[in-house]
């Protein structure tokens, strides 16, 4: 078995071994949670150096700082590298606090069968807080809106934006940002630039639209109404909505501003599927930057959101809202960048 050093410790948590060796030996720089994050990370390697004062200092830290728990409410548990690459590093973020995260799934789509689990209802301390993730019906959430705990939600349903959120909201900002996308194509000379994605289904693909439609307006270009499609569409049947509407085209635009690389994938399939129906060719944009949908990434202009840093972020505007219940609600918005 190879000998465990510093710098494996510090390339396994994504940080410099000055920050390890800081950590070892007590000097400044480093936070309480990254030092012990640090220790339980060599203490998990079988690093065999740790300083008895190390340990000392990260159990009597414990002892101040018992162990909590939040709850990720998320739907589609099948979900995207998208998703799950949030959800990792939130939990790292938590895990220097001492907090655990527990998965508590509900439906994408709501039935009159369903309520919010117990635990999520009971008011004896077992749960200290809650982040909302990849959940879009309007009805669950409306549900866990109602819920008295700590609550920060990454996005939510259009009509709930509207309404009274009881919680915090960090919301990736799309109006700019397709503002600017669509501006590109326009400035590569294209006029008739359509628009796919359900703008209903999140409050990110509203403002995705709206910048889009700002833009074009902005331009004095007519928006074509009928190579958008932007009605509801159903999580589980993407594709074949977009095939029929695709299908219906009796005059394609020169550009389709997609509100996700997972709508252009589709696009871009069914194109290469069929050719014949292409009177011309066809430019694609998405967003969210999602190597995972191989046939356009690194072909398309699209939006690279930095999940890592909205994991991080969701972390700590949870402990915020644990710390200050009675501080007004905030929105936030990243931004991300057009590549």
């Amino acid at each position: 078995m190879e000998k465990i050093t510093m710098q494996d410790i510090a390339d396994a948590l994504g940080i410099s071994r000055v920050t390890v060796s800081k950590a070892f030996n007590n000097q400044a720089g480093v936070s309480e949670a990254m030092r012990e994050l640090i220790f339980e990370k060599a203490r998990e390697l079988g690093y065999t150096k740790v300083p008895f004062l190390a340990l000392e200092q990260m159990q009597n830290h414990r002892q101040e700082h018992p162990s909590r728990t939040v709850s990720l409410i998320v739907s589609r548990p099948d979900s995207a590298v998208f998703w799950t690459s949030i959800i990792h590093r939130m939990a790292q973020e938590l895990s220097g606090y001492n907090i655990n995260l527990m998965y508590t799934y509900v439906p994408s789509v709501y039935t009159k069968t369903f309520s919010l689990p117990l635990i999520l209802k009971q008011a004896n301390g077992n749960i200290d807080g809650i982040i909302v993730l990849n959940v879009y019906d309007p009805v669950i959430l409306g549900m866990i809106n109602e819920l008295s705990l700590p609550k920060v939600f990454l996005d939510t349903a259009p009509s709930l934006y509207r309404l009274q959120l009881n919680g915090d909201l960090i919301l990736i900002e799309g109006y700019r940002t397709e503002y600017e996308i669509t501006e590109s194509l326009i400035h590569n000379g294209h006029t008739n630039i359509g628009f796919l994605g359900d703008i209903h289904y999140a409050q990110t693909n509203m403002e995705r639209y709206r910048g889009y439609c700002a833009c074009m307006q902005a331009h004095r270009l007519d928006i074509p109404a009928d190579q958008c499609l932007t009605g509801s569409i159903g999580i589980f049947s993407y594709g074949r909505e977009l095939y029929a509407f695709l299908n219906s085209l009796t005059d394609w635009p020169t550009a389709f501003v997609c509100v996700s690389d997972f709508v252009a994938h589709f696009v871009k399939q069914y194109m290469d599927e069929n050719p014949q129906r292409l009177p011309h060719p066809v430019t694609l944009t998405g967003f969210d930057n999602s190597e995972e949908y191989t046939n356009v990434a690194g072909y398309i202009t699209t939006a690279n959101v930095p999940t890592s840093i909205l994991g991080k972020r969701l972390a700590l505007q949870l402990l915020y809202r644990t710390q200050h219940p009675d501080a007004p609600y905030e929105l936030t918005f990243v931004r991300p960048a057009i590549i």
